[in-house]
């Protein structure tokens, strides 16, 4: 027999770990090769990890809910032939009995580390098993933990938090105790998901770990960005007429379907070009201007969730290019096979509200970014059209637009010349184009 190491694979440039949703199999099934072993999160995208080999799960080294970093052992499998057999990558020719015995022992530490920890599920932070392990072995309790700052993603604590707190612990007051209960006590006034009063027609549900990041991604942006809005009517008539012209010869030679969505992000991206300093973001008193741009595109999921794909540089995509792009990142989307990679990196978002029939909404920010733009529904209304023989009412296809932006950085000037520019681009759409 010999052991094969089963790690968290790199997932994307910029991803370095990720969280433990669920483990497929366990401990005693056989598996085949590219069977999915185990569950993971990164931020919003879930992920599956498969194996590369087959055999048998015998050890687990990581529990539900526990954050791995890239390249980690997060189990082995034990895989059929003798000791000496490849399993873990092409350069090992034998597994040597000493190899063995450090990866058994590794095991031990693992569940050791998982096992010896102080229970937080009160807690609505998340710890790593490590540091719960170092605070289990310290005395610290859950009340003592939530009082330290944590310099990791999202706030995190990290393990050089924790041993930093552990050295400067002794000269800390003893006040330091009742401040940690109000710290504590704080957040409990309005605990998430559970009703204050339940009847017997009510029914509790919990949120799901997507739920919770949205949830926090929407309230940290508040408290971060001063929002203010601008709206502008757009006539979308000649875009109405064009596209209902050559919707069909475009899906007959490009084989993909023309929405508007692909010609209102290409014309997003004309006017972020006119207009860069909209293209920012805010690293304390200092700013950055992007040198690409990056438009998130906000995509509703069949659970009522929301993600945001990244199309990028798309201020270099002809509408062929965009159109593909919009289709390919949105189907996936909805089928939850998107890339960690494919939702980082925006540098401006776009969402539709008028998918849902809205004509306008005001969108949060979403962070890092300094600016969103939300379209509303194209609906048929009374006009009045200018001509060089006088004004008449027609009825024409128009369109609500709402930009919100951060008043920190963005003032109004430029928060309202952007959504003008924007309606010049589209008012101003050559219906005898090709495409």
């Amino acid at each position: 027999m010999a052991r094969y190491e089963l790690k968290l694979p790199k997932m994307g440039e910029s991803v370095a770990e990720a969280t433990i949703t669920s483990w497929v199999k366990e401990v005693g099934e056989t598996i085949d090769i590219d069977d999915t072993v185990v569950e993971v999160a990164t931020d919003k995208v879930d992920s599956e990890v498969p194996s590369e080999v087959e055999g048998t799960l015998v050890e687990i080294l990581f529990e539900k809910d526990a954050v791995v970093q890239v390249g980690e052992t997060i189990a082995i499998i034990e895989t059929e032939g003798e000791e000496g057999a490849t399993t873990d990558t092409p350069k090992k020719e034998e597994v040597k009995p000493e190899t063995v015995a450090a990866v058994e022992k590794t095991v031990e530490v693992a569940k050791e580390t998982v096992a010896t920890t102080i229970d937080t599920s009160s807690s609505d932070r998340f710890y790593s098993p490590l540091v719960k392990s170092i605070a289990q072995t310290e005395g610290i309790s859950v009340e003592e933990l939530e009082t330290i700052k944590g310099t990791g993603k999202e706030g995190r604590v990290t393990k050089n938090d924790i041993l930093s707190y552990l050295e400067n612990r002794g000269s800390q007051p003893k006040v330091a105790a009742p401040a940690s209960t109000e710290k504590k006590s704080a957040p409990q006034s309005a605990p998430a998901p559970t009703p204050v009063s339940l009847s017997g027609q009510d029914e509790i549900i919990e949120m799901s770990r997507m739920g919770k990041l949205i949830s926090k991604h929407m309230v940290d942006s508040i408290q971060t960005s001063a929002h203010v809005q601008s709206f502008i009517e757009i006539d979308v008539t000649n875009i109405v007429n064009w596209r209902n012209k050559v919707k069909n010869a475009f899906q007959q030679r490009e084989g993909e379907k023309l929405t508007f969505t692909p010609i209102f992000m290409q014309a997003v991206a004309s006017t972020i070009k006119k207009h860069p300093m909209i293209n920012i973001s805010v690293d304390g008193d200092k700013i950055i201007k992007r040198g690409n741009v990056n438009l998130g595109m906000a995509a509703a999921l069949p659970d009522g969730n929301l993600i945001v794909p990244v199309i990028k540089n798309a201020d270099m995509l002809n509408l062929v290019g965009m159109t593909k792009q919009v289709n390919d990142l949105a189907g996936r989307a909805r089928a939850n096979k998107l890339k960690p990679d494919e939702i980082q990196g925006g540098t401006y978002t776009v969402t539709n509200v008028g998918s849902f029939g809205s004509i306008t909404g005001t969108p949060i920010i979403n962070q890092p970014q300094v600016a969103i733009l939300a379209l509303g529904a194209i609906v048929k209304k009374p006009a009045v059209i200018e001509t060089p023989e006088g004004d008449f009412i027609g009825i024409r296809h128009k369109m609500i637009v709402s930009h919100s932006y951060d008043h920190r950085v963005v003032n109004g000037a430029l928060g309202g010349m952007f959504i003008k520019t924007l309606k010049e681009i589209l008012e101003s759409w050559d219906i005898n184009q090709d495409f």
